[in-house]
């Protein structure tokens, strides 16, 4: 069974009915005995990083997932629950967050450029992800394959090598990070047609392993 983290963030029923549509079980639950159960988690969510590290402070979440992580179990994190996975984001003016991986969220520049087009931020809508190497959660994605985006901040990790999907908006920033049992991406697959779904379906069958 797939856990799905409720800590009131949002789009938490569009990634259940993407996992039934693939036939895979999961329960969307804030019950740190519940999650317990499950076999991987998808750590998802939309917002600001201040209401989320706050909602996930108050239900006790916060140091649950950094024991989940550290023990080694699945773990996809999806946009905002992507970005709170680091030690810090841009957002509020600053708000310190799970720590779990290095590196810093940082807002789009303003006057982005690309073509000699102003781009709009949020970036919204499709782009295409860069696959830098191999992992087991990616494989059989076509590359240059789109996904789906709404966001105005990205992961800046400190080591670049976690970096495994990047893709362009004015300029380039990592859309996929890996580290042992960890993935996260910036896009969400749950929105992304047959590539979204792909992704889903590896991270089903996988078992915590690293890039290749």
């Amino acid at each position: 069974m797939i856990g799905i983290v409720d800590y009131r963030a949002g789009n938490l029923t569009s990634v259940a009915r993407a996992l039934h549509a693939l036939n895979l079980p999961c329960e969307i639950t804030g019950d740190p005995a519940r999650l317990d159960r499950a076999e991987r988690i998808i750590f998802p969510g939309v917002g600001a990083a201040g209401e989320a590290m706050a909602n996930l402070q108050a239900s006790g979440l916060d140091g649950w997932i950094r024991r989940w992580v550290g023990d080694g179990r699945p773990v996809l994190g999806i946009c905002l629950g992507t970005q709170v996975i680091f030690e810090k984001s841009e957002e509020d003016g600053g708000t310190l967050c799970l720590g779990i991986l290095p590196g810093v969220v940082r807002r789009f520049p303003s006057g982005l450029e690309e073509g000699g087009e102003k781009l709009k931020i949020p970036h919204m809508g499709w782009n295409s992800v860069h696959f830098l190497k191999g992992h087991p959660v990616f494989a059989g994605i076509p590359t240059e394959a789109e996904f789906y985006f709404v966001h105005s901040f990205y992961p800046d990790p400190a080591d670049r090598e976690r970096i495994v999907g990047e893709t362009r908006y004015g300029i380039p920033f990592g859309a996929a990070v890996a580290s042992r049992n960890l993935v996260a991406v910036q896009f969400h697959p749950e929105k992304s047609g047959r590539p979204g779904l792909q992704i889903l379906e590896n991270f089903s069958r996988w078992r915590g392993s690293d890039a290749e």
